[in-house]
């Protein structure tokens, strides 16, 4: 089965009353204490399922990883439309954005449910207990690299839940050091799971390696991303798929070539009021055509569109040009399609992720469509490996071998560069492999290309995100913000 946010296990800290005279205060609660909870497997796993169900509010992550960068314009329906997207894709944006504000509430709550688990490791002993507390420590990994990503610096707390209170004592930890607690937490998901899992959709012995290479690859500790991401590729663990074109597709998740994948469904809809409460992906509505009546695919809401300067890449025979992206006038003219025209229209939509027909249509069926977010890809891997290669001077042998057999798939060509004009090659391949999946603007930033590729791109403030200003105030103006903001 896929992991779904099933429910939400709300636990409840116990305040002890000693007035002596109050006894009909001492009222026992109904609801699960955390004193009374980790007693058995089955309370591990339920606080797990937990832990996982935060994933599923990365949808805007992964948005804004394109949008930030020169792939995708925030589009929408206007100027005014989401404003805080708005004001990201044109570099605007300040410590007052409603969605910085989400990713960093989100996130440190993906990072509290797992170190809630971790505070409790010792309680109760059970013999699948070190995958449970790999996958957890995984998960924690997984929401600290986002933060470190968006905010850089930020407050690191490890094994004990972050209470209401805690702002005031616990400061931003410098990223060095929550990379250091990153890369500890992924070594001990390595060796504590396995390539396979329990349950479809779980983070694996292969996840952790492919996400500690990523983890190495933004700290350019090139050797250290080699050696892993190599251990991972010859585990044969995983392979790319034949026909590129069915990746993507909803009946075509989980595959071969996903590494780890977010588990989205349709089967609990959700409002604008609360967009993390859904069980669907979110970002597939946000992306889809504007007001669209047609075959194959659902209408949305027209953001993060492609420009015609990433369509104009794709060498003349690439196939995945039209996997990723949707021409829409030509799309329509050839089967009598309708759309309405939305703000920055490009003309092409992230076909990668825009909704299919088909779904159950729960809830607001803009805000519930099932399509997984295929987070690391192992054509992903193999990039990754090629680029600590050049990049490191490993190799450029093995770089050519790991960049080519991406292109293999694809009939394209091999490539025979080295040095410097191998690097430029690689960085185009991945652009190309993985426009529409939310990582370009990091890989710019990491590379130290941004300033040159983004308009409005500000060096020295532009490469990470500002703290937002809330949660400085929550933490009684304690914390410096970033550079510039």
């Amino acid at each position: 089965m896929k992991i779904y946010k099933l429910y939400i296990v709300l636990f409840v800290v116990a305040i002890g009353f000693n007035a002596c005279s109050e006894d009909y205060l001492d009222v026992t609660s109904e609801d699960t204490n955390s004193e009374n909870f980790f007693n058995s497997q089955e309370d591990y796993e339920s606080a797990l399922v937990g832990a996982y169900d935060l994933l599923q509010s990365t949808y805007l992550n992964v948005m804004l990883g394109d949008i930030a960068s020169d792939n995708t314009l925030a589009g929408g329906e206007s100027a005014t439309d989401v404003i805080g997207i708005q004001q990201i894709d044109d570099m605007l944006h300040t410590p007052v954005n409603e969605q910085l504000s989400d990713i960093w509430q989100r996130m440190f709550a993906g990072v509290n449910r797992t170190n809630f688990i971790m505070e409790f490791q010792d309680k109760t002993d059970f013999p699948d207990k070190p995958r449970v507390l790999g996958e957890t420590r995984f998960l924690r990994a997984y929401y600290y690299f986002e933060l470190v990503k968006f905010f850089g610096d930020v407050p690191l707390v490890v094994d004990q839940r972050f209470l209401f209170g805690d702002q005031f004592e616990v400061d931003r930890t410098p990223k060095a050091d929550v990379y250091a607690q990153i890369e500890r937490d992924l070594i001990f998901a390595i060796d504590n799971l396995e390539y396979t899992t329990p349950d479809v959709g779980r983070a694996t012995k292969g996840s952790a390696q492919a996400l500690l290479g990523k983890v190495y690859l933004f700290q350019q500790k090139y050797g250290d991303a080699a050696d892993v991401l190599d251990d991972l590729i010859l585990s044969n663990a995983y392979s790319l798929v034949t026909d590129y074109s069915t990746i993507f597709e909803n009946d075509n998740e989980n595959n071969s070539e996903s590494v780890f994948e977010i588990q989205y469904s349709d089967a609990e809809g959700a409002g604008f009021g609360c967009l993390q409460c859904s069980e669907g992906n979110v970002a597939v509505g946000f992306n889809g055509i504007r007001n669209y009546n047609g075959p194959l695919f659902d209408s949305g809401f027209s953001f993060n569109v492609p420009t015609q300067e990433v369509v104009d890449l794709f060498e003349p025979s690439d196939p995945r040009k039209d996997v990723a992206i949707l021409d829409i006038n030509a799309f329509a003219a050839s089967n009598g399609a309708t759309f309405s025209v939305g703000f920055e229209h490009t003309g092409f939509y992230n076909r990668k992720y825009i909704a299919r027909q088909g779904d159950l249509n729960t809830g607001d069926a803009n805000l519930t469509n099932p399509n997984n977010y295929r987070a690391i890809r192992l054509a992903d891997v193999y990039l990754m490996a090629a680029e600590a290669y050049n990049s490191g001077n490993l190799g450029d042998g093995q770089a050519r071998t790991y960049l080519n057999i991406v292109r293999t798939r694809l009939n394209l060509p091999d490539v025979q560069l080295s040095g410097t004009a191998l690097n430029d090659a690689i960085f185009l391949e991945r652009r190309l492999e993985l426009v529409g999946e939310g990582h370009h603007f990091f890989d710019l930033v990491r590379t130290g290309r941004a300033a040159n590729e983004i308009d409005g791109f500000v060096s020295g403030k532009h490469e990470v995100f500002p703290i937002p200003l809330e949660e400085i105030l929550l933490a009684g103006n304690r914390w410096e913000q970033n550079p510039n903001y």
